[in-house]
């Protein structure tokens, strides 16, 4: 009985949510067209509308942890679910993301993507896409601002592993900066499919930074070591053994 009342706690939180979407992405058009600032204040709006009524529908209390990184910087993050985009992006002040470029077609989230500044990626021509990745970044119209990437491409289930691609690597080696690890837990109570959400503290966590000049190959093993330590950590607190002992 429980679990039937928490689905459709779930189910009703997931229909207002994709409901919401056009109608705040509608209302902040006019001004988001014509400013990038506009377009973030969309999707903040639109990330707390989504923080809030998952803590009073379906109990998730969205927690950010460590010290936000400001200025321009290089965020690479464990992805896991829908809810690790949006608790990054509204703790940091000049956030853009590189994705797949699928996205882009996306109604609504691939217009203000595009407004963003996002950079999109097309991830089945791997040495081209790279090559791209780092032109467009560097490209003179991107604004400064945090720029995040997942290491591992995609949304990974807890518990599962996914290698690191060098994707990361070759940012970092190539603009030079500063790199912030982030580690999630968000994926136990937030499944990267599925209507279920359960109850909990979801969390992302800013790491202690990489500073420029490592090694490409030794940043690739600390930011692996880092993250998933950390996220396993934090699953654990969220009641999930990573190692499979849940």
């Amino acid at each position: 009985m429980k679990f039937a009342v928490q689905w459709l706690r779930s189910l009703f939180f997931v229909f207002q949510i994709y409901l919401m979407m056009p109608i705040i992405g509608l209302a902040f058009a006019p001004w988001a067209m014509f400013s990038r600032r506009g377009a973030r204040v969309c999707c903040k709006t639109y990330s707390r509308w989504v923080f809030w009524t998952a803590r009073w529908m379906v109990g998730i209390r969205c927690e950010v942890r460590g010290p936000v990184p400001e200025g321009e910087i290089l965020i690479a993050a464990k992805h896991q679910s829908f809810l690790d985009i949006m608790m990054i992006f509204t703790a940091l002040p000049g956030a853009k993301f590189i994705m797949k470029k699928e996205i882009l077609i996306t109604p609504v989230i691939g217009q203000y993507a595009k407004l963003l500044g996002c950079v999109a990626v097309d991830r089945g021509k791997r040495g081209a896409a790279i090559e791209k990745m780092v032109k467009d970044v560097k490209a003179g119209n991107q604004d400064p601002g945090q720029l995040i990437i997942y290491s591992q491409g995609t949304r990974v289930a807890p518990g599962a592993k996914k290698e690191y691609k060098v994707g990361t690597g070759v940012l970092y080696e190539q603009l030079n900066q500063t790199c912030v690890p982030v580690a999630t837990n968000v994926g136990v109570l937030w499944p990267r499919t599925g209507i279920m959400r359960k109850p909990g503290v979801a969390v992302v966590e800013f790491l202690d930074p990489i500073e420029a000049g490592v090694e490409r190959k030794e940043f690739m093993r600390i930011l692996e070591d880092r993250v998933e330590a950390k996220s396993n950590e934090l699953m654990r607190e969220a009641g999930f053994d990573p190692d499979g002992l849940h």
